[in-house]
């Protein structure tokens, strides 16, 4: 069966079109590849358009500029560059196949087979090309796997993950997306043998894949088969012995509370919130200090009690910042809905726990009325006791939930400063 795409808007789009017939001038051929093959295929959204070509990367540039189009060689050494027109990258590279690898890089050799094009590539249905004229090219038997919504590699699965052991990561990611029912056996399988091998990775490449894994639309089911072949442990030890289940609970609660998923969340989700062993993820996946600096608040916010008080709530989101509480309270309320429904006792807390996450996130911190020329204006010399007095002020401040203004704190520091009264 023939599949068409030929009227779609992402294939008549103006700059497509301009690219299509730079390649296919005087004998050279270029044909969308990959992704929005996939996603026009299963009705997913469209994003960039990436080419395949049977024109080498030098003759790419000669044409493109002739053109005045800006080219990018942004990996030439594996024949690919980038074309801008009207503000937009199109990714073109030259068809190849791989001469050499080790599991991590690969030094790949130009060519104008298609077939061996796609078969270089990991699963089928990222293998499906679509020609100018929107007709679909399938040389792997994509087309089957698009349809059943199976992740499959290409050829024999170990050899594909031996040519680069990201692909494990790759295979669950891409179930979490676009696969359904049971994963691939063999896939499984060969996933499940390479799990040594994941060492070998960069952390930059391991954190990059697990960020988009968290961020599916629900990466459970990816996070159950990671978890039974050993995968999940291998790279985050961490969950080990902690657990996933806590991840279900929160999908469902963002979609019934229209939460945007967050990976970060989602990864807190399935660690122990434990400093020492959340640094030493950080410093393993090198993670931004900004995604650090938030799983550490994470770890030191106590766990959220529903009898918690408003005003106690707002003391410690002062103290610590919003950011940790929320994501412990997000998690917390997520686990008692999940309870809720058989028990009427989780369905009063997840009530209270969601009125504390509303305030937490609505909080405002509010500013100390007082400052250190205050404190030297009541006549205290500078050096550490004005540091040491404004603390004590600002102590009593907060314990009296931030309620005295700045007449009652000016009126304290006069007695504490031994001063008389104005």
């Amino acid at each position: 069966m023939t599949h068409r795409l030929a009227g779609a808007p992402w294939l008549v789009d103006q700059p497509v079109r301009q690219v299509f017939a730079l390649l296919n001038a005087d004998g050279g051929e270029g044909r969308i590849v990959g992704g929005t093959v996939r996603n026009a295929l299963m009705g997913l959204p469209v994003s960039d358009c990436d080419f395949a070509t049977t024109l080498r990367p030098e003759i790419v540039i000669e044409r493109a500029a002739a053109a005045g189009i800006k080219a990018v060689p942004t990996g030439l050494a594996h024949g690919t560059l980038t074309l801008v027109l009207d503000g937009r990258g199109f990714e073109v590279t030259t068809l190849r196949r791989d001469i050499e690898t080790d599991g991590r890089h690969a030094v790949v050799e130009f060519g104008t087979d298609w077939q061996a094009d796609a078969e270089r590539r990991d699963f089928t249905i990222n293998a499906l090309y679509v020609t100018a004229e929107g007709e679909v090219i399938d040389l792997v038997d994509g087309l089957k796997d698009i349809e059943s919504r199976q992740i499959r590699f290409i050829g024999e699965a170990s050899l594909r993950i031996a040519e680069d052991h990201l692909r494990v990561l790759r295979f669950f990611r891409f179930f979490a997306y676009y696969g359904s029912g049971r994963p691939d056996a063999e896939g499984l399988r060969a996933c499940a043998q390479a799990k040594t091998k994941l060492d070998h990775l960069s952390a930059e490449r391991v954190w990059s894949e697990m960020r988009k894994l968290f961020a599916a639309p629900d990466p459970s089911r990816a996070l159950l088969w990671m978890r039974t072949t050993g995968v999940l442990s291998a790279i985050l030890p961490e969950s080990e012995k902690w657990g996933i289940d806590a991840i279900h609970g929160l999908v469902a609660s963002e979609q019934a509370l229209g939460w945007t998923p967050d990976p970060l969340l989602r990864l807190a989700a399935v660690i122990p919130p434990d400093a020492a062993r959340i640094d030493a993820l950080a410093r393993r996946w090198k993670l931004a200090n900004a995604e650090t600096e938030r799983l550490l608040a994470f770890a030191a916010a106590p766990a959220p009690q529903p009898d918690l008080k408003d005003t106690a709530l707002d003391r410690l989101l002062y103290r610590s910042g919003k950011a940790g509480p929320i994501m412990r309270l997000r998690l917390a309320l997520a686990s008692a809905r999940v309870n809720a429904a058989n028990n009427d006792a989780d369905l009063v807390k997840a009530g209270r726990l969601s009125a504390l996450l509303t305030r937490a996130e609505r909080f405002e911190k509010p500013r100390f009325p007082l400052s250190g020329a205050d404190v030297m204006a009541a006549g205290v010399p500078a050096g550490p006791k004005v540091g040491e007095m404004l603390r004590s002020l600002e102590d009593l401040w907060v314990e009296r939930n931030f309620s005295l203004d700045r007449a009652a704190l000016t009126a304290r520091l006069t007695e504490l400063a031994g001063l008389p009264r104005g």
